[in-house]
């Protein structure tokens, strides 16, 4: 994360495994009820921290040094973050596809830095890429710092099916019979589509769906259709999205956009997130795919924190042009350029929209 805020989230590295379970002891001692005995299976939920990385995600808030080179250094770590699947033995709540929060902790001496918040908004992203429909954690009834955290994000409070009420004294409370508060944050507001990160099987098919979607309105050069349908790299580098029909699983569309912390463009300026290849397949027009792929590239922006998202988009896009108008975006004609592909010369145009940093809403 860029800015003044001066550290990273990235996946818990498996040497770092030991270290996250220190730091999630050390960030509970220091909440409210760091005074209560440890039991043994919150013990063990705490160093099972290879289980949650292989079952879902374990994620870390590190700080660099100014020099130095984030590939082969470790760093300090002032944070992490689990989110499991409702079918891992580290869920609690979770039903279904929903992701579960768990074990959100900061260093006692990193507090005050939005580290805490960092790190919830990129779990959230996390089970974005699942196609999860909602994420559900639980916190203790004391811990109201926690509780402020997450009503600001927009989770709402709800009754779980396992719900034990327990009444908070030190004579009847200890780690593991804790009255806790449910939330639950619905990241679906379309029950007909899912939209999730592309799985290995569905490259080739992304590709063909891509092509189908340029070929069937624009005027394509040899040059940009390979580079449609050369899935595999960009998945690689990049995230590359689908739309599926929830009903179906039938592909619907798809959309590129940038890893945290890179871009996928020359287009993009720092605090900017820019998105390409947005496609919709013929036969699936009409259905508002092309607007919820496009709404989903602005809240990677907002969970990132960056401030605009901008896309370069051919001259002949016209019915592109006619969505992001709708969505809200405008002209970038500063950043707009020619390019040559044999004896065509193409003007790419290039638009932009702030990014909205209130509670999240992928609908408008």
């Amino acid at each position: 994360m860029a800015g003044a805020t001066a550290f990273t989230i990235r996946a818990a590295r498996p040497e770092e495994y030991p270290a996250v379970a220190a730091l999630t002891d050390r960030a509970f001692a220091a909440g409210p009820y760091g005074h209560l005995p440890v039991s043994a299976e919150r013990r063990a939920l705490v160093n099972a921290v290879a289980e949650r990385a292989a079952d879902g995600a374990v994620l870390v808030a590190v700080e660099y040094e100014p020099d130095a080179d984030p590939a082969g250094d470790s760093g300090r770590l002032l944070g992490t973050v689990s989110l499991v699947r409702a079918d891992s033995a580290q869920a609690r709540l979770a039903t279904g596809d929903e992701a579960e929060l768990r074990l959100l902790g900061v260093a006692p001496e990193a507090r005050g830095r939005g580290i805490g918040e960092a790190l919830a908004l990129a779990a959230q992203e996390e089970a974005l890429t699942w196609g999860a429909p909602a994420v559900v954690l639980d916190t203790g009834t004391l811990n109201r710092t926690s509780q402020r955290l997450y009503e600001r994000l927009g989770y709402e409070r709800f009754t779980s099916a396992g719900a034990v009420q327990v009444p908070e004294t030190d004579a009847a409370a200890s780690e593991d019979r804790i009255d806790h508060v449910d939330y639950r944050l619905p990241l679906r507001d379309r029950d007909d589509l899912v939209i999730r990160l592309v799985r290995d099987d569905e490259i080739e098919a992304v590709g063909a769906l891509s092509l189908r979607a340029y070929d069937y309105a624009y005027d394509l050069t040899d040059g940009y259709r390979a580079s449609i349908v050369d899935v595999a790299p960009r998945a690689r580098e990049h995230q590359v999205w689908v739309a599926a029909d929830r009903a179906t699983g039938e592909l619907l569309g798809s959309v590129a956009t940038p890893r945290r912390g890179s871009t996928i463009s020359p287009l993009a300026q720092p605090g900017e997130l820019d998105f390409r290849l947005l496609a919709v397949d013929p036969p699936a027009r009409g259905r508002g795919i092309g607007e919820a792929l496009t709404r989903l590239a602005i809240e990677l922006a907002r969970l990132r924190g960056l401030d605009r998202v901008v896309m370069n988009s051919g001259e002949q896009m016209t019915g592109a042009h006619r969505l992001y108008g709708r969505l809200g975006f405008s002209r970038l004609s500063e950043r707009e350029h020619d390019i040559v592909e044999g004896d065509r010369r193409i003007r790419l145009y290039a638009f932009t929209i702030d990014v909205p940093h209130a509670i999240r809403s992928i609908a408008a």
